[in-house]
């Protein structure tokens, strides 16, 4: 999960060059884009076809209905009228070129996050609405560092599909963001800051019965449940010496974090038996549970040099089998399978012309 939009920015910003690609056929009639293969790189053999369903600005986080007939994401898209990060929905067939998809938050502060309920008419997101109409300021770098920020005034609601706010599920002062909701629709997973870290918990999908699951320093974030509901792979940047450990309280004082240094955990849902599944190096994250629930599908950057790009990889849930799936040469991140496993949604800077825009992709997976 997020923080997500602006580190797309640091890595197209980064980019001195980048591949040429084909753009996808499109429909005249309709104007949506068919399967294609020629958006795939010849390495890519997961990938039966894909199709490009958003052109321009930058979108990510996004996430499937229970049904898998919906999806809700997140962009900064300034010819949808917004000035930073706001949640749109759109059907699974839609494709976003000219058009503009509804939006479903608020359209005031920033927003991050959404997921859906087991309702499917519902779902929970991270905005800062409460905190200030306008779009909190965003962070520059320090002192050379690509920084975070953690804004206190994130919370946790609850909206229809159209947009009306119908619960607030947290209350605590300080960050509440990055909810994710169990396959077996039970349970939501979140980033709090209400213990002075940042640390994980569990809740209710009305907000009850809220538990710690992580307890060590550092950023743990991103979590996302096995698809039996037992498991939940997460991303942490935990700092180990003196000055790594000074340095991360220094930035959380103020209100960031530096997330070029993360690797991956597991647990169990109830937050036993936490292990670090990943010891590449460089910024690992944005995992998601293959539908076996035996594998994990993450974006990193570990084999570059200059922190890009960032691919997509596969592992084992026991750190073995580490397969690299995507091929690109600046950006792939934020993959998520649909619940009947057949088909993968992601991010990806292929196709955009060589400029700054992500969108978003639709694959036919095949294993």
């Amino acid at each position: 999960m997020k923080k997500t939009i602006s580190i797309l920015t640091l890595v197209v910003l980064t980019i001195v060059s980048c591949k040429s690609e084909k753009k996808g056929n499109t429909d005249a009639d309709s104007g949506a884009t068919k399967w294609v293969d020629s958006l795939i790189y010849p390495e890519e053999t997961h990938f039966k076809s894909i199709k490009q369903i958003t052109f321009g600005g930058d979108n990510a986080e996004a996430y499937w209905s229970f049904d898998d007939k919906q999806i809700i994401f997140q962009s900064n898209n300034t010819n949808w009228d917004v000035e930073c990060d706001q949640m749109f929905l759109m059907n699974r067939d839609e494709v976003f070129d000219n058009s503009v998809p509804p939006m479903v938050s608020t359209g005031l502060g920033r927003t991050t996050c959404a997921y859906f309920l087991p309702d499917n008419k519902h779902f929970v997101y991270g905005s800062t609405h409460l905190g200030g109409e306008e779009c909190p300021e965003a962070p520059l770098r320090r002192e050379g560092k690509y920084v975070w920020p953690i804004y206190e005034s994130y919370d946790i609601f609850v909206a229809d599909l159209e947009g009306n706010i119908t619960a607030q599920l947290t209350t605590e002062p300080g960050y509440d963001a990055e909810a994710t909701v169990s396959p077996k629709g039970d349970k939501i997973v979140f980033t709090s800051m209400r213990t002075g870290d940042l640390e994980l918990f569990t809740m209710n999908i009305d907000g009850s019965d809220v538990k710690q699951i992580t307890n060590e320093l550092g950023y743990d974030g991103g979590a996302f449940f096995s698809p039996d509901g037992t498991k939940l792979i997460f991303r942490s940047s935990r700092p180990k010496t003196e000055a790594e450990i000074k340095e991360y309280k220094d930035l959380l004082a103020e209100g960031l974090v530096q997330p070029t240094e993360m690797e991956l955990y597991i647990c169990n849902a109830d937050g036993s038996d936490l292990r670090q599944l990943t010891n590449l190096g460089n910024a690992n994250w944005s995992p998601f549970f293959h539908p076996s629930g035996e594998k994990i599908l993450f974006s990193s950057n570990f084999e570059a040099e200059r922190g890009f790009p960032f691919n997509l990889y596969l592992i084992d849930i026991d750190g073995k089998n580490l397969k690299r799936v995507t091929h690109g040469e600046t950006f792939d991140a934020f993959p998520v399978f649909s619940n009947d496993g057949k088909h993968l949604l992601f991010s990806s800077n292929r196709n955009n012309g060589g400029g700054h825009d992500t969108n978003l992709f639709i694959a036919e997976w095949q294993d």
